[in-house]
């Protein structure tokens, strides 16, 4: 049996390609893949701006933000059955290692995988996908399968409060930097928790969607100074918690600057390859806990229970601005590119 995938072959070198279907083992299950997103690293791959996607080893299938239903498993397949709805971790760690025998992050796994970046761990962008059950995670019939390709950047923006022992309540004046997919679910989840929210963007698009989430304060660096409007905000205090999802080199430095005394700063937005002056001092004579982070380590099944929780009072939808068929994947890509200030999750449907 044959399907249809998308393979990234080089920068600007998407294909669509048919394929067979591999044979799944014994603790595998297939997938009949049903939605994907477009996340801002698979742009850069596209772009041939990050060496995160190994196109330079063999052409890969990109998207790690996935969704499907289970329609064949292995025999030793034990917690899963035919028709479940299922997404997936994106890094995948061997559990055979000495990083992962110390239980470190996958991300620390000396034969780490990363589905939707090699060859050897095909994405999302196609019609079927094949993953080890031990990967993959069921959500409940009343989610859509759109709902299920945005666990994997949900769980990112969940992971960034909750996760390295982290909280957010009511009492918390909460600033995140940046309005794409992982600064909205953080703003949501922030806000979810009965805490202020204060959102840092400055595209006004993405303002505007902040805005119809329900986040009352949203400012524009480009013409405020967030340093003084957030003191103002605040009683002067600063932020209990500052969530840096950008990745600007303004946004990182602001962190610290509008942290208040006993903060806790999580950088989240990818800066990786460059150096960023930040007043590190501030750091020090304010007491801030700052905590960088690479994914969502062991975070997709509190993820899918907040979601489900929580999909009372928030309208997910809102995130995905654009939808293209699997046979417009370049189409896709393209948007995802020229549009890069509305283009906030681009979700390709199968």
């Amino acid at each position: 049996m044959r399907y249809k995938a998308a393979y990234l072959c080089g920068p600007n070198d998407l294909q669509l390609k048919e394929m067979e279907i591999p044979t799944i083992g014994r603790n595998q299950v297939l997938v009949k893949l049903k939605a994907a997103g477009i996340c801002g690293s698979d742009v850069e791959c596209y772009l041939g701006k990050s060496k995160e996607g190994r196109y330079d080893i063999a052409p890969y299938v990109p998207g790690h933000e996935w969704s499907g239903e289970i329609v064949d498993k292995g025999e030793n397949v034990l917690n899963l059955r035919k028709g479940d709805r299922v997404t997936g971790d994106c890094v995948l760690h061997c559990g055979k290692c000495d990083n992962c025998k110390s239980n470190l992050s996958p991300a620390a796994c000396k034969n780490m995988r990363e589905v939707g970046f090699m060859p050897n761990s095909p994405g999302g962008m196609g019609e079927y996908l094949v993953l080890e059950e031990s990967y993959l995670h069921r959500f409940d019939d009343d989610m859509s399968y759109e709902e299920g390709a945005l666990i994997e950047p949900f769980s990112v923006s969940y992971f960034a409060l909750w996760g390295h022992g982290g909280h957010v309540d009511a009492s918390d004046d909460v600033v995140v930097f940046g309005a794409g997919p992982i600064g909205l679910f953080a703003a949501i989840i922030a806000k979810v928790a009965g805490s202020r929210v204060i959102v840092v963007e400055p595209i006004e698009y993405r303002r505007q969607i902040a805005k119809k989430l329900g986040i009352n304060e949203v400012l524009n660096p480009k013409v405020e100074n967030v340093k003084a409007a957030i003191l103002d905000l605040t009683a002067g205090r600063g932020a209990d918690l500052v969530v840096e999802a950008s990745g600007t080199d303004a946004a990182i430095a602001s962190s610290v600057e509008v942290a208040g005394h006993s903060g806790r700063v999580r950088l989240v937005g990818h800066s990786i390859g460059r150096k960023v002056p930040v007043e590190i001092g501030m750091v020090i004579w304010k007491s801030l806990s700052v905590t960088g982070q690479a994914g969502s380590p062991f975070a997709f099944p509190k993820t899918i229970r907040f979601m489900h929780s929580a999909r009372k009072m928030i309208d997910y939808s809102q995130i995905i601005t654009n939808r293209f068929p699997l046979e417009k994947v370049h189409e896709a890509f393209n948007f995802a590119v020229q549009e890069r200030e509305k283009a906030i999750k681009v979700m390709v449907t199968m």
